[in-house]
């Protein structure tokens, strides 16, 4: 999806705009994760990007998206570019620390006398 939204249209009210955005973008997402992943895949992805304009877009992390969009209409932008697409996604295993895991601290604790 890629969609310069406007904040300013005569006859509606700016944050209503702003929360018809927000709402198009968490459909979008909602139904790019329903579609069927390919073989192999864990999960959906996003890459995103986020500007005032398509040439000032830069890339972003998906949690931050709608704060930004926020902060724009906040800031009195008249309009903001978001570009989302989603893609194919495998989770790699978490590194085991050196240390010992919250279970082994916790049961540590729990066995030495007060």
């Amino acid at each position: 999806m890629k969609k310069l939204f406007q904040l300013t249209v005569e006859g509606r009210n700016r944050d209503r705009l702003l929360d018809a955005s927000k709402h198009e973008v968490r459909k979008y997402v909602a139904r790019q994760r329903r579609a069927a992943l390919p073989e192999g895949v864990d999960y959906w992805d996003f890459a995103c990007r986020f500007g005032l304009t398509e040439a000032q877009a830069t890339e972003v992390h998906f949690a931050t998206l709608i704060g930004l969009m926020d902060e724009a209409g906040k800031s009195g932008a008249d309009a903001f570019f978001v570009s989302i697409l989603g893609r194919a996604g495998i989770r790699k295993a978490r590194p085991k620390d050196a240390g010992d895991s919250r279970g082994d601290q916790l049961m540590r604790h729990l066995d030495t006398p007060q």
